[in-house]
């Protein structure tokens, strides 16, 4: 089974630096021409922010960032959901495909510096997941929790956006094992390690808990915009 690498410092910022280097993860950074860079980094989004935040830059492809794989069968998946709900839930893979679908287009951006434009995604709404389980007043945080005991997360004002959702499909197909089918978590405005794979469990929380990356030096914000890379 693969495992997290960490990234140190030195390597990330060479690679933020637009060099192709190896940064201890697989996976090949194909970028766009330095021209095509600087058009798509003058686009604004409808919030009047670039479409390509400070430091990034934009690939044709989404890279493979390792990590250790979940279960490779649908049908021995289970998603597990509780914490501070009133109606805790264990979900499989046929009960999220009965829950409202959506599609969804979007930008989406590596702390590692690159990001990938007009990705296509199918999944759950977590604000449809929320209404299911009837999150309580006291929840403030939503943790994600995946294999290879991998955690993140968002507050729970950011996992009621409209853009914010569990994926199960890319690119008009079932979302591949390496990005992290079964499932995974998918949240466009923050930097990709929020955007968990493989997820097994949605817990939310009264109080903060730090993830893996948070814990290791990552910002707990992760903003691409203010370049929140590090604490």
């Amino acid at each position: 089974m693969e495992k997290f690498k960490k990234i140190t410092r030195r390597d990330f910022m060479a690679a933020a630096g637009g060099t192709l280097v190896s940064i201890g993860l697989p996976g090949v950074f194909v970028k766009l021409m330095d021209s095509e860079n600087r058009a798509l980094a003058a686009e604004l989004r409808p919030d009047g922010r670039p479409r390509i935040p400070p430091g990034q830059h934009a690939v044709k492809e989404l890279p493979n960032m390792g990590g250790t794989r979940g279960s490779k069968v649908a049908s021995d998946w289970r998603l597990e959901i509780s914490g501070e709900v009133e109606n805790p839930r264990i979900l499989k893979y046929p009960d999220l495909m009965e829950l409202k679908q959506v599609d969804l287009t979007c930008d989406v951006h590596c702390v590692t510096g690159w990001t990938l434009l007009d990705s296509r995604w199918r999944g759950i709404p977590m604000s449809t997941v929320m209404d299911l389980v009837r999150v309580k007043e006291s929840a403030r945080f939503v943790i994600f929790e995946a294999a290879g005991d991998y955690s993140s997360n968002i507050p729970l004002s950011e996992a009621r956006r409209d853009n914010v959702i569990l994926a199960h499909g890319y690119s008009g197909r079932d979302l591949p094992q390496a990005h992290g089918a079964p499932l995974r978590g998918l949240v466009p405005d923050r930097y990709f390690y929020k955007s968990v794979k493989w997820i097994q469990a949605i817990r939310f929380a009264s109080v903060d808990e730090p993830g893996y990356y948070e814990n290791s030096g990552y910002s707990n914000s992760a903003d691409p915009w203010k370049e929140e890379r590090f604490d």
